[in-house]
């Protein structure tokens, strides 16, 4: 099942306080980014993140599954309808990501 635009929606306007949270379709599924670091995805209509151990602090009994077969697991994020705390596990998870790579020629 592909993720809805309805639940993408409803994402980014749950993490509309984060300036610049962006998706990115692929395969019908999408990618999400903030501060241009990909921070996670939207997979079957669920909202997974990298499990960055900040994020891993803030989820009580985190749960990994991986996205699609072959993938690494990732923190499946339940509580989705709570706004600040997905703005915080976000943001905590972009911290701990190294900086996006300069592409070359740019």
């Amino acid at each position: 099942m592909a993720t809805s635009k309805e639940f993408v929606t409803f994402i980014l306007d749950q993490l509309a306080g984060l300036p610049t949270v962006r998706t990115r379709a692929m395969m019908g599924e999408y990618v999400l980014y903030y501060q241009g670091k990909v921070v996670g995805g939207l997979y079957d209509n669920r909202l997974l993140v990298k499990p960055a151990p900040a994020a891993l602090a803030l989820v009580k009994d985190p749960v990994l599954e991986p996205p699609y077969p072959g993938a690494k697991p990732m923190l499946v994020v339940e509580n989705t309808d709570d706004r600040n705390f997905l703005q915080e596990l976000v943001g905590v998870v972009a911290a701990q990501l190294p900086a996006p790579k300069v592409k070359k020629g740019k």
